[in-house]
């Protein structure tokens, strides 16, 4: 790939010249893959026309189905309600083709919307790899929409569990901070982030750590891990945002403790109030067992 830019933003630009989609583009950004006369730009770095683009997007993939399954809550003509496996990212990427939700929704030959990406056929929304627990899918292009709509107003109610470290000074509070990417990592940025609210309710308070309920006013990518960071009470386990060490190791955690334990919403089609509730899994039950004993 190699041509003349026009003025603009470097992936917008990138990403209607060849007429693919913006977030291939990031993720090839994001990758080295794409330079603005020879060097690496950020995605949001603006051209102002005449500059060398010069790079490549990996083609995607056939999206295979996979054997396995997830646990399904709810299901009617228009939405399932699934409990995603810790371990198992949400959607495909370029790089990643395997090994997702979406591949095992796939293999079990469910009906699945198509208006959001290609590589999301249902998907509305996401848990990050390591968390577990409770997710929304869209089996119609109807219900996918409509659901969208309601995540971007807030009408779902969603709350977590995370497990962490210390005390928190109060039982009941709200962590208002805006998030902005840094690389791999999401950081608190005051100035230029995107507003972020994480409403915390804490549920136990245990010799060294607190096991808290987590109420995310915003969807943003790895805010409730980056809230509870911020405020100096990482999730245990969650090595990216301080949460590793010898306490987690020693409660057995290999991943986050972080659960998405409950759901609530109105149905978007029938308008019926649908509320579940997916109970810790083994392993992090194991460690909520070890941090109680003294």
């Amino acid at each position: 790939m190699s041509f003349v830019a026009e003025p603009g933003r470097l992936d917008s630009v990138v990403a209607q010249h060849l007429g693919v989609h913006r977030a291939d583009v990031q993720r090839a950004i994001a990758d080295g893959r794409i330079l603005v006369n020879g060097a690496q730009k950020p995605k949001s770095f603006l051209l102002v026309g005449g500059e060398a683009i010069s790079g490549e997007i990996p083609a995607r993939g056939v999206l295979h189905p996979e054997e396995g399954g997830v646990p399904i809550l709810y299901q009617d003509d228009w939405l399932m309600v699934v409990s995603k496996p810790a371990g198992l990212p949400t959607h495909p990427s370029i790089s990643l083709r395997t090994g997702t939700l979406v591949n095992r929704l796939l293999g079990m030959g469910v009906a699945l919307s198509t208006a959001g990406e290609e590589d999301r056929p249902g998907i509305v929304h996401r848990l990050d790899a390591g968390t577990s627990g409770i997710m929304i899918v869209a089996k119609d292009d109807r219900a996918h929409l409509a659901l969208s709509e309601m995540f971007h107003r807030h009408e779902i109610d969603r709350r977590y569990l995370a497990l962490v470290r210390g005390h928190p000074d109060h039982d009941d509070f709200i962590v208002d901070a805006p998030l902005g990417r840094d690389g791999a990592r999401i950081r608190v940025r005051p100035a230029t982030g995107k507003e972020a609210a994480t409403q915390i309710l804490v549920q136990d308070r245990l010799p060294r750590t607190s096991l808290l309920e987590a109420r995310p006013r915003t969807g943003r990518t790895h805010q409730i891990r980056v809230h509870l960071a911020a405020i100096g009470h990482p999730v245990l386990g969650d090595r990216r945002y301080g949460g590793g060490g010898e306490d987690a190791a020693a409660l057995g955690l290999s991943r986050p403790f972080l659960h998405s334990w409950r759901i609530a919403f109105d149905h978007p089609i029938t308008g019926q109030s649908i509320q579940f509730e997916d109970p810790l899994p083994p392993d992090l039950d194991d460690a909520l067992r070890r941090a109680r004993s003294p």
